[in-house]
């Protein structure tokens, strides 16, 4: 029987005649709302908002509260009725196959998130973020727009809803003021009216999401990271594996921090069979392993992702991991295994000074374990990693990262 899955906004759970399906076999639909709705609600908060009861004090508090029953409680969720965080879970992994190992990781995070930040000076502003479908980690940004703002309005992943409808109910379970979250999921296409109708906009997304909202003072755009690891030569091949692979293959390669590119130093040819052989050793079929991997649901889509890395292969690049590209489990579950290309840099000056920074498969952004190893030193290097967000350093003085995702 098919469920949907409400919007929340006026203060309530409401259902739509347009709707969207969420991938897997569950038959759950998602509400949409229409932007022209969207814009008769920015009206009346405006003719609203100064009668409202004051924000909550104590926010964090409440925040942490909510988080706790996200994670273990049962939760009324609009449309879809009782659900314990076993029953998350598990329709996580039916809709968006992610596994819960990967989903009880994340919980953790967003705690840790919350706890580690400082806590922001309150603002009137009507705050919209905008979620990506790769990971609920992202919820943070939510987080802290709760503490700040006057009110919230998130416009969730129609890949993968469910965290957001959560976490709105858990706001709720606590006393959260209903009036001053908003859950509205849209069409493709609605993004920017939705960044029109607010003041202040946190946006996750890809190339092409980026090309397509413009930029301005009220606007964070979160793109892609293009994570980037610096081996310097004098680091040993086991030990730069070591290091390497969690960069790589944690979170199922799906944060805009994992590392896509690798640069080393010294002869990339043994580093790259020495990692490739690695991550050949993870299990997709094991998904509670160290390095789960999520599942692909929608038709086609593990395969689409796939091919994007052999269709920006050059001339002299290799693909150095042996396991077939998707495997399906006699259940259904597809995934994509882990990639790794060792990237031809060219005739080299002495130490490796030539490379190709504008290659198309450095900083390719995928959603799952890829990277791809080049040599490379001095201006080279620093070429290609200036285009990252986030660049690794082996040594702990210098392993900080650049920038936020």
């Amino acid at each position: 029987m098919s469920r949907l899955l409400h919007a929340f906004r006026r203060g309530h759970w409401h259902p739509s005649l347009d709707t969207a399906p969420l991938p897997g076999p569950t038959g759950t639909h998602l509400a949409l709302v229409p932007e022209i709705v969207a814009a008769a609600d920015r009206r009346r908060w405006d003719t609203v908002a100064p009668g409202l009861p004051p924000a909550p004090t104590g926010r964090r508090r409440l925040l942490l509260r909510a988080l706790e029953l996200f994670e273990h409680g049962t939760l009324d969720i609009g449309g879809l009725g009782p659900q314990s965080g076993e029953d998350f879970r598990d329709a996580l992994w039916e809709t968006a196959g992610i596994p819960g190992p990967l989903a009880e990781r994340w919980c953790g995070m967003l705690r840790s998130t919350l706890t580690e930040r400082p806590e922001p000076s309150p603002d009137t502003a009507l705050a919209l973020v905008s979620l990506p479908g790769n990971t609920f980690t992202c919820l943070e940004a939510v987080l802290e727009q709760l503490e700040r703002s006057a009110a919230v309005w998130v416009r969730p992943s129609r890949r993968e809803p469910l965290s957001a409808a959560r976490l709105f109910a858990a706001l709720l379970a606590v006393g959260w003021p209903p009036e001053r979250i908003s859950l509205y999921p849209t069409a493709q296409g609605a993004l920017r009216g939705l960044i029109r109708l607010t003041d202040r906009h946190v946006v996750f997304g890809g190339s092409s999401l980026a090309a397509s909202v413009r930029a301005s003072a009220g606007l964070t755009l979160h793109g892609p990271g293009r994570g980037c690891a610096l081996v310097p030569e004098d680091l040993g091949t086991e030990a730069a594996v070591d290091w390497l692979l969690p960069l790589v293959a944690a979170d199922s390669g799906r944060f805009c921090s994992n590392v896509r590119t690798v640069v080393t130093a010294g002869p990339a040819e043994p580093l790259a069979h020495a990692l490739a052989a690695r991550l050949d050793a993870m299990c997709p079929e094991l998904p509670g392993g160290t390095w789960p991997l999520t599942a692909f649901r929608e038709p086609g889509a593990a395969a689409r992702a796939a091919r994007s890395v052999p269709d920006l292969m050059r001339p002299g690049d290799r693909l150095l991991t042996r396991r077939p590209p998707v495997v399906e489990t006699a259940e259904g579950d597809a995934y994509v295994t882990a990639h790794l290309v060792l990237v031809d840099g060219g005739p080299h000056e002495p130490h490796g000074r030539h490379g190709p920074p504008d290659h198309p498969l450095l900083g390719h952004e995928v959603p799952f374990p890829f990277a791809a190893v080049v040599r490379a030193t001095g201006p080279a290097a620093e070429a290609i990693a200036a285009r990252s967000l986030f660049v690794y350093r082996p040594l702990p003085a210098a392993a900080a990262r650049r920038g936020t995702p």
